[in-house]
């Protein structure tokens, strides 16, 4: 199932010749996006005013997702140092460590994360992908002997693990009312006859979350990023481009890439969306508004 025209733009390549991109994160000050490598080691910028691709550093600590704070701060997810570090907005470039370790235990490879605005808690999944193997973080031992989802309240400075109830966590998202927490469940990747390709969603209350069920079964490829507009409509990727959902997570269609993708994020107008696929970032112009009454 594919869109009219009337609801979406064509495709366009903006950024290519990467390895493995991913953590794609609008930085509404400066009108930029921001997204890792992974593979690479590196961090980016693309700017919407200039259509270049900035260097921002060499040295990301094999950073995976990232995320914008309300503040205008920046949130990374690093397998190389196997934290979760914080970037002011003023120098993207320096990043100190801010969430690494639970009950005294390093975590395992953190891979997305989002903040609750109502509240200013930070949630993030932690699955072992930074420490299977030296292509994406360095090869080491799990110390937690788990994968699980977090939220860390910064107010407190307290980690609690929110949920268990899920394999192999990946990409995560709010509903716009921040009452319900989506996330990707990737566990056919470590379990083939047994895993999941799954899109579970989890209710919130402070930091736990409860009643997990799945909602959505990803046909083709896993399922990884995801995002949300104001409407409820979620954007999530799939090894044959973004899968669009309505906020019944119900298939509206999808938009074909070249590419698996990875992730995806809307600009501060929730115009244009992002889309980290492989090699390529990719953008491509929404109706939001119109979408969300099919």
């Amino acid at each position: 199932m594919s869109f009219s025209s009337a609801m979406l733009s064509e495709l366009t390549l903006v950024s290519g010749g990467h390895i493995w991109c991913e953590g794609a994160a609008w930085l509404p000050h400066s009108k930029q996006l921001l997204f890792s490598d992974v593979k690479k080691g590196v961090l980016y910028l693309f700017d919407s005013n200039t259509q270049e691709t900035i260097l921002v550093t060499e040295q990301s600590n094999y950073a995976n997702g990232n995320y914008t704070l309300s503040n205008g701060d920046v949130i990374t997810c690093e397998h190389g140092r196997r934290c979760i570090s914080l970037r002011s907005k003023d120098n993207l470039a320096i990043a100190k460590v801010m969430i690494e370790k639970l009950d005294g235990k390093r975590l395992n490879s953190p891979n997305d994360l989002v903040e609750r605005k109502s509240d200013g808690t930070i949630w993030f999944t932690d699955p072992p992908y930074g420490i299977t193997s030296d292509e994406e973080g360095y090869k080491a031992e799990s110390q937690i002997i788990g994968c699980y989802i977090y939220c860390y309240d910064p107010s407190r400075d307290t980690l609690t693990i929110a949920t268990s109830d899920i394999q192999r966590p990946n990409g995560l998202v709010f509903s716009p009312d921040e009452s319900i927490l989506y996330v990707a469940d990737m566990s056919i990747v470590d379990f083939p006859t047994q895993g999941l390709k799954h899109l579970k969603a989890f209710d919130v209350d402070g930091c736990r979350l409860s009643n997990g069920r799945l909602v959505y079964e990803v046909e083709q490829g896993i399922p990884d990023g995801m995002t949300v507009d104001k409407f409820g409509t979620l954007y999530l990727s799939s090894g044959e481009g973004v899968i669009v959902l309505n906020k019944k997570m119900q298939l509206l269609g999808k938009i074909f890439t070249s590419e698996t993708v990875s992730n995806c994020t809307f600009d501060d107008q929730e115009k244009t969306l992002y889309i980290t696929a492989s090699s390529s970032v990719y953008a491509i112009e929404i109706d939001t508004k119109v979408l969300s009454h099919l």
